[in-house]
């Protein structure tokens, strides 16, 4: 249960108005999570020419050695980031851990551009990884604590965009800047971005009686909360494995239907479909929320999901153009569930453990979803081709559906 403290917190902002200083808090919060996608994505579009410059003369075997350290190790900061941030800021409170969080994987992008060896790139990048691993978990779970209730599932369901139009902002930052190490200086942003927070930002009310009251209290998860993070781990991490492990083989996919073509064109829409379809279907998604409710919301998420993976890959034997609309709507509901888990999952849990709760379950999947991307390569051939392996693997969204359906609505718990 809430405590006093919690409860009266929390009635003063589900009643208060949006003043400069809440839109001020997202506009941080927002572009935290641009600069999080911008980072994580910039080292991609740059990578053959930063291993050919520091790696000198080695063999393509070793260049794509190289490589994958570089990616992987990125991926793995970001996991254990993801832990993490949520407790430190359980720990040390929402607001500095965010500031720590923005201005280090700022700092470490910038000393990219200064790194004489791949061997550092690949040590900035691990420590990067590990900074942008909290903004996922950071910005949510500031959020859904200082905005007023009645517009926070919109709020949070724009603030998910802000990630992958930083994804796109990486493709404009390597048009425009052809150095490599004139590009990282990008990082540069961030570092001023947590020097503004140090000013304009304000500790969560909810974060700061929640941590006066927890001295009194014998038992830190209870029998709820546990229940909680084991279905809000297996939430998230169902939609995460099913996303990754479609969008990633998607394209594949579509080049199988087409024999007799390269593709390219084909491919080049479908991913254009996959992101435009993801960041319109975060945006709508707080209305969405407010109008459905945010669980029968991701109901309808995990039955569209479901729905539109029969229809792709148990429907279509070659490439028409209908496939086109059918890719649209798929991603337009994965993007609606990324902005209604960014509301869903943290309002599962107290404010005294909501921040470690909330990185446990965002962030676990994310070690099954790398085994499961890679199981989809090895059941291509078991299952006789793309279209059955991707047909079996949307199975996943049926755990989602049944799980999401046996949770009781916890908006009203834990607001």
């Amino acid at each position: 249960m809430n405590s006093q403290a919690e409860l009266t917190a929390t009635q003063k902002i589900s009643t208060s108005k949006i003043s400069v200083y809440l839109w001020t808090s997202f506009g941080i919060c927002f572009f935290s999570n641009i600069s999080a996608g911008l980072i994580s994505t910039l080292m991609s579009v740059y990578l053959p020419v930063v291993v050919r410059t520091l790696s000198g003369s080695v063999s393509d075997d070793q260049l794509n050695n190289i490589s994958a350290y570089i990616n992987a190790l990125y991926l793995v900061g970001w996991a254990i980031g993801g832990f993490a941030w949520g407790w430190i800021s359980d720990k040390i409170g929402r607001v500095r851990s965010l500031i720590l969080s923005v201005g280090s994987f700022g700092l470490f992008t910038v000393l990219i551009s200064y790194a004489p060896s791949w061997e550092l790139v690949v040590a900035f990048r691990l420590l990067s990884g590990f900074a942008v691993g909290g903004i996922l978990v950071l910005t949510p779970t500031l959020l859904s604590e200082i905005w007023p209730q009645k517009s926070r599932s919109i709020i949070l369901g724009i603030d998910s965009i802000g990630f992958p139009v930083g994804i796109f902002s990486s493709g404009l930052v390597n048009y425009l800047v052809a150095d490599w190490r004139g590009a990282f200086f990008v990082g540069a942003l961030p570092i001023f971005l947590a020097i503004i927070s140090i000013w304009a930002l304000k500790e969560s009310e909810n974060w700061k009686n929640a941590k006066a009251d927890f001295s009194k209290k014998q038992v830190r998860y209870s029998k709820e909360d546990r229940h909680n993070l084991l279905t809000g781990a297996i939430i998230f991490s169902s939609m995460l494995i099913g996303l990754w492990g479609m969008f990633s083989w998607i394209p594949t996919w579509v080049q199988s239907l087409l024999p007799s073509s390269d593709g390219q064109t084909e491919r080049g829409i479908t991913m254009m479909l996959l992101g435009a379809g993801g960041l319109t279907g975060g945006f709508i998604s707080g209305w969405i929320s407010n109008a459905l409710g945010v669980r029968r919301a991701m109901l309808l998420c995990f039955s569209g999901c479901l729905l539109m993976s029969f229809l792709l890959f148990g429907m279509n034997e070659s490439f028409s153009k209908i496939i086109y609309a059918e890719l649209a709507l798929l991603s337009l509901f994965f993007g609606i569930s990324q902005g209604l888990l960014s509301i869903y999952i943290p309002q599962l849990f107290p404010f005294h453990i909501r921040g470690t709760a909330t990185g446990f379950c965002f962030n676990i999947g994310r070690f099954v979803t790398a085994l499961a991307v890679f199981f989809v390569g090895v059941l291509v051939t078991t299952l006789g081709g793309y279209s059955n392996t991707l047909m079996t693997f949307a199975g996943i969204f049926i755990a989602g559906f049944i799980t999401v359906y046996l949770t009781k609505d916890q908006s009203k718990a834990n607001p």
